[in-house]
């Protein structure tokens, strides 16, 4: 069993930064893989980035490709998503995932484990 709670949403500008946190508990972090999606109302949730209980095997979306990075620090059960020149259009809650499957998956499906989302607005 993984718990997940994302932190570090917020209202911003287009062009500013933000990062994300999600702090897992439960015994089985270390050996699954994360990643990040975002929903926007009346939209399917969609994936963002994901990353292997390694630190590897990361994927992006195209759409954030360059300007997200995904990372994870085992040793304090945390994963990051680090977000720069941010858009309006990445506007949307942000949930966090944990996935069994130790190399992720870029579907929402697999995910077995999911945070309450935290929320990031940009203005333009």
């Amino acid at each position: 069993q993984v718990q997940l709670v994302e932190s570090g949403g917020g209202l911003v500008q287009a062009g500013d930064s933000l990062r994300l946190s999600c702090a897992a508990s439960g015994r089985s972090f270390s050996s699954s893989a994360m990643g990040w999606f975002r929903q926007t109302p009346g939209k399917e949730r969609e994936f963002v980035a994901r990353i292997a209980w390694t630190g590897g095997r990361i994927s992006y979306a195209e759409s954030v490709k360059g300007r997200f990075t995904i990372s994870r620090d085992n040793a304090k059960n945390t994963v990051y998503l680090q977000m720069n020149s941010l858009k309006p259009e990445d506007t949307a809650v942000y949930y966090c995932a944990a996935d069994n499957n130790p190399y992720g998956s870029d579907s929402a499906g697999p995910y077995d484990y999911w945070g309450q989302g935290t929320q990031v607005t940009v203005s333009s």
